[in-house]
């Protein structure tokens, strides 16, 4: 496989609490001016969207396999790679596999997999259903949004066009909606507010720590993935999650490191931590934070 991904694990509860990680170096990452909008106007009343029916991927099937005791569901796809493939999210499990692959090959491929494949069902469960404890965020005047380790305020007011103005000093995320707007649309501009922010903030951190470790990446974009915090490719392609943006910067400069020392090593062997350890030394106080916090973000995107 010429791709490691970083997965977000479920938390481990009976981990020891995680020491302070060190505040990273200054940033110079530009931050947008303050906002130059009047909140005492109110808040404009949004439209309810329209449903969305989500049509069927082409070229995926549904398919169920009895193992062990139980029924397993899995969406099958098609594809020209080489190998079996399996990706677990919070629908479940989808299998990729070769077109000259057959069903039976797939089936004992599934079957040689189970415990693993089981284990992080069940992990997917028991997280989802920990998400879904929380209430989900309200795209209205007043939500409260995870930035960098903070809450800011979503400020929503009536304009004659759309607009976006954050202010760092109050934490408030000020939206100019026109009439009509839909919940929906603001959640949409908030999401590409934040892979904005994301744009500048992780190339930066890129170029830092691959100064510090003595390499450099090839290419770097963003990534919307469900299960991985961060990829990188034997051609040293990094990709790196948007939603790293809910976290503090300490956060992400660990998945930052962690990729960065894939060009090096790509595996998980001492090595490849011995890597991670030079420019990132608090690597596994992160690790396990991280786990904890992706659990605690509210249901958002």
């Amino acid at each position: 496989m010429n791709q490691l991904d970083l997965f977000a694990g479920a938390a481990n509860p009976d981990a020891a609490p995680a020491a302070s990680l060190p505040v990273p170096p200054s940033s110079s990452f530009p931050v947008p001016g303050p906002a130059t909008v009047n909140l005492l106007r109110p808040p404009i009343q949004l439209r309810k969207p329209d449903p969305v029916l989500t049509p069927p991927v082409a070229g995926e099937s549904k398919r169920q396999l009895l193992v062990g005791e139980f029924v397993l569901e899995y969406v099958l796809r098609r594809s020209t790679r080489r190998s079996i493939g399996f990706m677990i999210d919070d629908d479940g499990l989808r299998v990729t596999a070769p077109k000259r692959c057959t069903l039976a090959d797939i089936d004992n491929a599934i079957r040689a997999k189970q415990h693993w494949i089981l284990s992080k069902l069940d992990e997917r469960r028991q997280r989802r259903a920990a998400r879904l404890e929380k209430p989900p965020v309200a795209w209205e005047d007043g939500a409260r949004i995870p930035y960098l380790g903070v809450d800011l305020t979503l400020r929503l007011y009536a304009a004659p066009r759309n607009r976006t103005d954050y202010n760092p000093a109050t934490q408030e995320l000020a939206m100019g909606l026109v009439q009509g707007a839909t919940e929906q649309l603001v959640k949409e501009r908030v999401k590409s507010w934040l892979k904005q922010q994301a744009e500048g903030l992780f190339k930066q951190r890129l170029d830092l720590y691959a100064a510090r470790l003595g390499v450099q990446y090839a290419d770097f974009s963003l990534s919307s993935a469900d299960t991985r915090w961060g990829s990188c490719t034997v051609q040293r392609t990094i990709r790196l999650n948007w939603k790293l943006m809910h976290f503090s910067l300490p956060l992400i400069d660990y998945v930052v490191a962690h990729e960065l020392a894939h060009i090096l090593e790509m595996n998980h062997s001492a090595r490849f931590w011995a890597h991670v350890g030079r420019i990132y030394p608090q690597y596994e106080e992160a690790k396990q934070l991280l786990r904890r916090r992706a659990q605690e973000l509210p249901v958002m995107f």
